[in-house]
């Protein structure tokens, strides 16, 4: 189309009405880079954290444990099947004879102390992506009206 297309404004049209069906590579890898600077950028925040003293360092040291404990201790438990199969029955046997009401004070115990740590890093994620990186999607980028709005909030 050339500069007549331009000047008439035909080339603007047809991209636009092109990029209908075939997005616009350049606005994608444009979009595609800022969503990694974003996603380095919140990675790299979760990994600074202040320096707390012993007391700080100890309780988070704590905190860390359950998980690792659970996974490793349900792989003992297998391990200790396989390596002494009549102690292991003895003691399942045992677990056996624990009440139903215990089991389910067990579980909302673990329930509970998992589900408020995935809610303390959810709330801390949230914070931290508002005070850092927006994303920009390629409309925002491209439209003079949104910018202009963006603008004005």
């Amino acid at each position: 189309m050339g500069i007549i297309g331009d000047l008439l404004g035909v080339g603007r049209a047809v991209r636009d009405v092109a990029e209908v069906f075939v997005p616009n590579k350049t606005a994608t890898a444009e979009f595609e880079h800022l969503e990694h600077k974003a996603s380095v950028a919140q990675f790299g925040a979760e990994f600074m954290r202040e320096r707390g003293g012993w007391f700080n360092n100890f309780v988070d040291g704590l905190n860390r444990l359950p998980r690792p404990v659970f996974a490793l201790g349900t792989v003992g438990l297998f391990v200790f099947a396989m390596w002494n199969p009549v102690a292991f029955s003895r003691r399942m046997v045992g677990l056996d004879a624990v009440p139903r009401e215990l089991w389910w004070l067990l579980g909302a115990v673990v329930s509970f102390y998992f589900g408020a740590r995935e809610l303390h890093y959810v709330r801390t994620r949230s914070q931290k992506r508002t005070g850092a990186v927006q994303m920009v999607s390629p409309q925002d980028t491209e439209n003079a009206a949104v910018r202009d709005w963006q603008a004005r909030q």
